[in-house]
């Protein structure tokens, strides 16, 4: 408290630790994929292209069965090109999707974890006055404790911690028991 204020000064701060995760390769990591996942369709191009245009079936269309993305591809003139290319283009796809999976359920779980961020959130409050720590996720009144340089600092090998942290493993544990009795 500062010398020259009769006020308490409250401050929040807003953590969340989250898993790092690495996206699995598609396919066998190789850029191919396993050949009953695809459906390959070839057809004749459409469009100016002179005698060739109609004769060979160069264009692809290839599905990806198990996410439904589709490529069609007949820029080139070789089938075996358009293929490649047309593979290429999937691989890519599907990965923009999979980073976009990724992604919005990363933003939901910090939201989660997070929350607004204001002080009616607060799972701890550290009075530095009165000496006193209290975690409010204990509501039973276990959660309040003296100390609050020791539970900083960790000074005594981390026991007031351990202690909290054991509390607060009760209580989940009991939680999980009784939406267990109640299911």
């Amino acid at each position: 408290m500062p010398i020259n204020d009769v006020k308490l000064q409250t401050s929040a701060a807003t953590v969340a630790v989250l898993a790092d995760y690495k996206l699995p390769p598609v396919g066998d990591g190789s850029g191919g994929f396993p050949p009953q996942d695809l459906r390959i369709d070839l057809y004749r191009a459409q469009g100016a292209g002179g005698q060739h245009v109609n004769t060979t079936e160069s264009a692809v269309r290839i599905t990806h069965l198990p996410t439904g993305v589709v490529v069609a591809i007949q820029d080139e003139r070789s089938q075996h090109q358009n293929k490649a290319k047309a593979l290429r283009i999937l691989q890519a796809r599907i990965l923009d999707a999979q980073q976009a999976a990724r992604d919005q359920a990363r933003a939901s779980q910090v939201q989660s974890l997070v929350g607004r961020g204001d002080r009616s959130e607060r799972i701890r409050t550290y009075n530095f006055p009165q000496d006193r720590v209290t975690d409010h996720r204990l509501g039973d009144g276990s959660g309040s404790m003296h100390g609050v340089e020791r539970l900083l600092m960790a000074n005594d090998d981390g026991d007031m911690l351990d202690e909290l942290i054991g509390k607060l493993e009760m209580q989940e544990l009991k939680l999980r028991v009784q939406t267990l009795l109640e299911s």
